[in-house]
């Protein structure tokens, strides 16, 4: 009688299925020669190029790939996120997918991954993933991430984790991480708490778990309400403020110095806002760390609701759909942001 090879990757039938579904970026990049690495068109190939470039994932899932969208994710315009969401959903409850694996662009990973984590439903692991370097380049990093992020897809740890990022090695959750390098391959980092984990040959390890509740889940915005960004910094005038509350924006994030110190001048003209029916989260500019409420301004006299720990564009996300979800009384919004 033959024994079987410990080594022989297990047979097809028995690996999980893992859908992938993929939006563009950089990790779909294609340049004029191996050696640029900045000079390159975003979403140029498609998803069969990726997956074709990693046989590994043969002896690691069953891939079912979809092309969603093939953009620069600089240019993300909001209904994506409803793609996304409408096909996570439906791919939820199909009981022969085991988890979803999204390709995306690195400049708004971030966001997309929290406005995911926010609205999708169920507990099937969700794992974005991106690039640094296009596919075209020497030593381009996107062929790892993507085996490593159905790694952590077809992973029973995964489960029940919400959304996830993989890049790097590392297991990132999405509401922890940001991206803190304009180049470098391990550019998505999790400044406050720290990754979540790691994924290295084939091995999955998860020294802890995301610590927000997502039992609550908001809707996804059927209309995205307008809402914007604004900073303080020296010297800053309350033109912006006041141009964004005529247009008819519902919402300000302010991107604050320090614990979301606020200038005295954008401060008046923020807290004219809330006079006006717009919802003002402060948040901070450092980058780590977070924003205690009434910690550098009194936000329960003037209408403010703090971010926590959240990044400005982050707590753009949040307050966008808080809106969407008919959440506008201050002291509920605050409770979403404590919350989410």
């Amino acid at each position: 009688m033959n024994t079987p090879n410990p080594a022989s990757p297990p047979p097809a039938a028995t690996l999980p299925r893992i859908a992938v579904l993929a939006t563009g970026g950089t990790i779909a990049g294609a340049a004029p020669d191996a050696a640029s690495t900045a000079g390159y068109q975003a979403g140029a190939l498609g998803v069969g190029f990726l997956v074709d470039a990693v046989p590994a994932l043969a002896s690691v899932a069953r891939i079912d790939a979809e092309q969603i969208a093939s953009i620069d994710s600089k240019d993300l315009a909001l209904p994506l996120w409803n793609t996304l969401a409408a096909r996570i959903d439906a791919l939820m409850a199909d009981p022969a997918v085991d988890g979803i694996v999204i390709t995306h662009g690195t400049d708004t990973l971030e966001e997309t991954a929290y406005a995911l984590h926010l609205v999708v439903k169920g507990d099937k692991p969700v794992v974005l993933t991106a690039a640094m370097r296009p596919a075209t380049a020497l030593s381009s990093d996107g062929p790892l991430n993507l085996l490593n992020a159905v790694t952590v897809a077809a992973h029973p740890a995964a489960r029940g984790q919400g959304v996830l990022i993989a890049f790097n090695n590392r297991i990132h959750g999405a509401r922890d991480v940001v991206k803190t390098s304009t180049y470098a391959v391990d550019a998505f980092q999790s400044p406050e708490l720290g990754a979540l984990g790691w994924v290295q040959d084939g091995r999955v390890e998860f020294a802890r778990r995301v610590t927000r509740s997502r039992d609550a889940q908001l809707a996804i915005a059927a209309t995205w309400p307008p809402v914007e960004v604004v900073a303080s910094y020296a010297g800053v005038t309350r033109t912006a403020v006041d141009a964004l509350v005529a247009a008819g924006v519902r919402g300000l994030v302010v991107a604050g110095t320090g614990n979301g110190s606020i200038h005295a001048t954008l401060q008046a003209a923020l807290a004219d806002a809330v006079s006006a029916g717009v919802a003002v989260v402060r948040a901070s500019r450092v980058g780590s760390g977070h924003v205690m409420r009434n910690g550098a301004a009194n936000d329960d006299a003037l209408g403010f609701v703090s971010a926590g720990s959240l990044n400005p564009f982050k707590a753009r996300v949040l307050l966008m759909l808080a809106l969407a979800n008919g959440i506008r009384a201050r002291d509920e919004l605050q409770r979403v942001f404590d919350t989410f």
